[in-house]
């Protein structure tokens, strides 16, 4: 009897292991492997495979992503100096692995001695003369100092050493960098244009070796000694005498008052989706007004077919007109009162522009109470997932390219021009305000999703941006597509520039619908992302620009 009943318990605990190991197989075949370009734990997707692997690596060494963003910014400012640096400002949008956001604010700011007419000098040149009374104190270092406190894994200078090697030693100059370098003439500071003379004198070109060694002085500095080098000590001294002999209007008393500010998120629900923006004088607050008013027509993959393509574009376009006629409400909030922020941002006021919005036709500028103001370009994008959740979006610029084309021999860095920023948006501006940015570092979340983007490319983030995230959430396409795609421009008169294959029926129907073409001089929209989708982790950067992410 004994012997029958552990019989029976011997055949029913063999069914039952049975039972376990096929529901286990039903399991792993119904759940999708990640496919050969995903990851499984972190990625980084920066301007240049470069620094998308320094990034990468920072993870990989136990670095938070906060570091690894840090470190692949730092990477950036010398594979592609005439986008960003320490001589510029930056915003970072940081979710902790509980999903708390965070916006880290390091935009520079108007210094104290700035020239009280400047905005009457806004429509005098095209070139910004004298170049020098643009630039804005530099808030970038004291970011990265703020992110890295607040979330940093890793030992601060660890940071730092894969760049001030690359500088050091030297590296080939990339293709990018070098379509900027011929730009370096006219009205810049000949210490900038001697950086990039060979002995000869001639100009260094694509696989030339550069070196930035007094920058990779100062890093070291920054490195073993902490932000305050750049902002108190022996160096900061130099810098200030350099950009004072160029004529710019920072002093001492600028770089030593600077501070980042901390934030929350604007949050907004999108569908499914709860998307985290910053909010001004960052372009956040338009980008959700973009998106708010798109996901009224219930977008969807047949939105891009047929009749229905041109009418979708034509809505987005719209969009885009009505953005433009707000940004000149997106000021710095600690010093101008009544921000239209929170109004933007409500769906109600989605729905009203959406219902002003004609299927059929355009309207003159009046309609969306534009006034014109400058469009510019440049600028840096970094993505970055964690393996624990953690996610940071983190958008750098010095504005113009090459900024304000002042640089500092005894220091190492090119200054920003961020005050052109203020043109067509501001009639008078103080001490201690921050410009009006595009840069727009958004994060988005759903129960199974997380998306990570931000673009460079001056006025064009917020276009380039926009288009991503519908393209990937509404139209079905991946993230290299949703990147890849051809994108339409909506620029400062609102007048349409397309990108080069964008589709010519939309095009020639957009015009018949009153719209407005320009061939663009350059098309700079530069998207960076990185989203994991149920344990997935896909990472691109954008080819404009010729970048590759990394992860592992």
């Amino acid at each position: 009897m004994a012997r029958s009943k552990a019989r029976i318990w011997t055949c029913c605990l063999l069914f039952f292991m049975f039972l376990v190991a096929i529901i286990v197989c039903v399991v792993m075949l119904v759940k999708t492997p990640c496919s050969k370009e995903s990851y499984t734990k972190g990625a980084v997707a920066a301007d240049s495979e470069t620094c998308s692997n320094i990034g990468r690596d920072t993870l990989r060494s136990g670095g938070s992503a906060v570091d690894g963003a840090i470190a692949a910014l730092l990477c950036t400012s010398v594979i592609n100096p005439q986008s960003m640096g320490l001589g510029g400002g930056t915003i970072f949008t940081v979710m902790d692995s509980s999903g708390k956001v965070k916006i880290i604010n390091a935009r520079e700011t108007v210094p104290k001695m700035f020239n009280r007419n400047l905005m009457k000098d806004c429509s005098k040149t095209p070139l910004w003369s004298p170049v020098s009374q643009w630039i804005g104190v530099p808030g970038e270092l004291r970011g990265y100092e703020l992110a890295h406190r607040l979330y940093g894994k890793l030992p601060w200078a660890s940071l730092f050493q894969p760049t001030i090697q690359l500088a050091r030693g030297g590296f080939p100059i990339p293709p990018i960098q070098a379509r900027f370098i011929p730009h370096l003439t006219g009205n810049i500071s000949w210490s900038l244009r001697k950086l990039y003379l060979d002995k000869n004198g001639n100009l260094l070109k694509a696989g030339d070796i550069m070196k930035f060694e007094k920058l990779a002085d100062t890093l070291e500095m920054v490195a073993n000694h902490g932000a305050d080098a750049l902002y108190t000590g022996k160096i900061a001294e130099e810098l200030i005498r350099d950009l004072q002999n160029e004529g710019a209007k920072l002093t001492m008393e600028d770089l030593v008052s600077y501070k980042a500010r901390v934030s929350d998120a604007l949050n907004l629900s999108l569908g499914e989706y709860q998307i985290h923006l910053a909010p001004p004088p960052s372009g956040g607050v338009l980008l959700g007004l973009i998106l708010n008013i798109m996901k009224g027509y219930a977008l969807n993959p047949e939105s891009l077919m047929g009749e229905q393509k041109a009418l979708t574009y034509h809505r987005f376009v719209e969009a885009c007109k009505f953005a433009n006629g707000l940004k000149k409400y997106l000021r710095d909030p600690q010093f101008n009162s009544g921000s239209m922020a929170e109004k933007i941002t409500e769906e109600s006021f989605a729905d009203h522009l959406r219902s002003l919005i004609s299927s059929e036709r355009s309207h003159d500028a009046q309609y969306y109470n534009m006034t014109p103001y400058v469009d510019s370009m440049g600028t840096t994008h970094v993505s970055v997932l964690d393996e624990d959740g953690t996610a940071v979006a983190v958008t750098s610029s010095i504005n113009h390219i090459f900024g304000s084309k002042v640089y500092s021999p005894s220091t190492g860095v090119i200054l920003n021009n961020q005050l052109t920023d203020f043109c067509g948006r501001a009639d008078n501006i103080v001490a201690g305000e921050q410009p009006p940015s595009s840069m727009s570092p958004t994060i988005l979340q759903s129960k199974t999703k997380t998306l990570v983007t931000g673009a460079s490319g001056g006025s064009m983030i917020i276009t380039g941006t926009a288009l991503t995230i519908m393209n990937n959430l509404w139209f079905g396409k991946s993230l290299k597509e949703a990147i890849d795609t051809p994108v339409v421009f909506v620029d400062s008169k609102n007048e349409l520039k397309f990108e080069p294959n964008f589709d010519q029926s939309v095009i020639e129907a957009l015009k018949s619908m009153g719209h407005t073409q320009k061939n663009a001089t350059y098309f700079y929209n530069v998207v960076n992302s990185v989203t994991q989708d149920n344990g997935c982790i896909c990472a691109v950067s954008d080819l404009r620009k010729q970048g590759k992410a990394a992860g592992y």
